[in-house]
């Protein structure tokens, strides 16, 4: 007796979870019909010929990101500037599209007043972050837009683009700098800028004091002369604030000719690989030792 009614419970039981288990299915089917979200199998293959970088120089979050708005036609391949250029035009044929083109974008440092030019009213000796160094005073340079050399840059660039020289000043590598912007926002300074790799004429200083003044806080810092202004055709190059600021709206007009009079070489023409040429006027820097700190 106790068997059987022991049986028919386990039978009405079972008889439930079957039932609860069959409208559980009906609705998970129901849900996908209706919840689905359709993924074109084509991003896949797409973001399996992009670098994985997530590097953003395409202006985009991520490769996954830029792989789905390749195929949304919304970009181009060509706007990948870190991608092999065969992987460009495999995922341009692959898609039927044109391959377009993003002009390379890198990091430029807009400053040259490394130790052995630029001086020092006081010795930090604190955490070795430009970031630290600035909360005490601005750091302990002279000229107080002039970069703090401790490799802040360096250590946030995931790339390897960046190394610092002898004279603590940052060095761009233009071949593996990917335009991410990492350096950008980690200056406390706020000396790097993203520029294309056509503007070729630069400005590697901030110093806004005019003159000697400005000399005196570095030996190649811009002095508000204008020789660059009166050399370059109009509107190209201004002064603003005691610094040469160029206009790059007009940067068709950009020449080596500016650049030829600036008696302290801050205003510069860089190559395509991102080599610095000063103009023939410009003041030779002899010294190779860092200068001893001034209490002046």
């Amino acid at each position: 007796m106790d068997a059987s009614i022991l049986s028919a419970d386990t039978v009405v039981a079972l008889g439930y979870m079957l039932a609860l288990g069959v409208s559980l299915a009906v609705i998970l089917a129901i849900a996908n019909r209706f919840l689905f979200v359709y993924e074109d199998p084509r991003i896949d293959e797409v973001d399996s010929a992009l670098p994985h970088a997530n590097c953003g120089a395409c202006g985009e979050a991520g490769c996954r990101i830029f792989a789905e708005k390749l195929i949304a036609g919304e970009v181009q391949p060509g706007q990948c500037t870190v991608n092999a250029p065969a992987n460009n035009l495999a995922i341009a044929n692959f898609l039927g599209v044109d391959l377009g083109n993003q002009e390379k974008r890198v990091a430029r440092l807009a400053c040259a007043g490394g130790n052995h030019v630029a001086y020092n009213r006081a010795k930090y000796a604190g955490l070795h972050s430009c970031r630290g160094a600035a909360m005490v005073g601005g750091g302990g340079k002279t000229c107080t837009w002039g970069c703090l050399g401790m490799a802040d840059c360096a250590d946030v660039c995931e790339f390897g683009a960046i190394s610092m020289d002898k004279n603590g000043l940052p060095v761009v590598d233009a071949d593996k700098c990917t335009a991410c912007g990492d350096c950008v926002d980690v200056c406390p300074k706020k000396l790097f800028e993203l520029h294309p790799v056509s503007h070729q004429l630069w400005v590697a200083c901030k110093n806004l004091h005019h003159g000697a003044e400005a000399e005196a806080e570095c030996e190649v810092a811009c002095n508000a002369c204008e020789r660059c202004v009166n050399d370059s055709p109009e509107g190209l190059i201004t002064i603003r604030d005691n610094l040469a600021t160029i206009d790059y709206s007009k940067n068709t007009l950009a020449s080596r000719v500016s650049i030829q009079r600036c008696p302290t070489g801050a205003i510069v023409w860089l190559n395509r690989k991102g080599e610095t040429e000063k103009g023939s006027k410009a003041k030779p820097v002899i010294r190779k030792k860092a200068l001893p700190v001034s209490h002046a």
